[in-house]
């Protein structure tokens, strides 16, 4: 499989709070479905393990993928789509207004408008991925990203049913993003699957009401470590009256 192709994005991660890149990218973008990590097809064998008929499913920055319409195509007929741009909820709902069972809402990811409980699965697809689009270190990720994914999580936790799935489609490897979903106060247990052909995508999926595992404890304890100190660099002075040999101890 090959990679998702390069996408504008923001030029830090503080612009995804500005709702104006969003409206433009999607305006020069227009309605065409445009799909990260592959379309439905390519990991549907992996998100049905996950998936239980009469599901109510919550689809977190739907973008312009046709994901939302192959779920309610597969027999889910309970899809609301969220979206950051109005631009995008616009144009995704004229061209899906034939379906009823798709709901659109203009919606910011860090502050979900629905009630405790609400959703049997909440589902994003690369959305995380671009709120951490800037981050140059995978192993030390910066005090806003952290807060940003936790923002966004918590939230997800809240309007998860007892039971519910969040799922969680992304390029980045478990030993990277299983530290973020591993964070007690989020109530989940964690499991995760690959896909693709040479280039590797992963599937997470988190259970509300399960227990974290011992592992993705201590995973999850270690996002909050300060990094590790580079070791000291050891120079040689230069002396007159030293010699270099016996100075490496030759």
């Amino acid at each position: 499989m090959e990679r998702p192709p390069r996408r504008r994005l923001p030029d830090s991660n503080a612009r995804y709070r500005e709702r104006s890149f969003w409206e433009s990218r999607y305006r020069d973008e227009g309605a065409d479905p445009t799909e990260w990590f592959g379309g439905l097809e390519c990991f549907r064998e992996q998100l049905e393990t996950a998936l239980n008929p009469g599901d109510r499913i919550l689809v977190l920055g739907c973008g312009t993928s046709a994901l939302s319409y192959d779920l309610f195509q597969l027999g889910y007929a309970d899809v609301t789509s969220i979206d950051y741009s109005g631009t995008c909820i616009s144009s995704m709902q004229s061209c899906y207004a034939h379906c009823p069972g798709l709901h659109w809402a203009v919606m910011d990811a860090r502050t979900l408008n629905f009630v405790d409980g609400s959703f049997d699965v909440i589902l994003e697809k690369g959305t995380l991925d671009s709120m951490m689009v800037e981050e140059k270190d995978p192993w030390n990720v910066s005090q806003e990203a952290r807060m940003l994914l936790d923002q966004v999580l918590t939230e997800v936790s809240r309007v998860l049913r007892p039971g519910g799935r969040f799922i969680s489609i992304t390029f980045a490897q478990p030993h990277f993003r299983k530290r973020h979903y591993a964070q007690p106060a989020y109530g989940w247990s964690i499991r995760h699957a690959s896909y693709g052909e040479g280039f590797q995508y992963f599937l997470y999926v988190m259970t509300k009401g399960e227990a974290l595992s011992l592992p993705d404890q201590a995973l999850g304890r270690s996002l909050h470590l300060r990094p590790a100190s580079p070791p000291p660099v050891c120079r040689l002075q230069d002396s007159d009256d030293e010699d270099y040999l016996s100075a490496i101890e030759l």
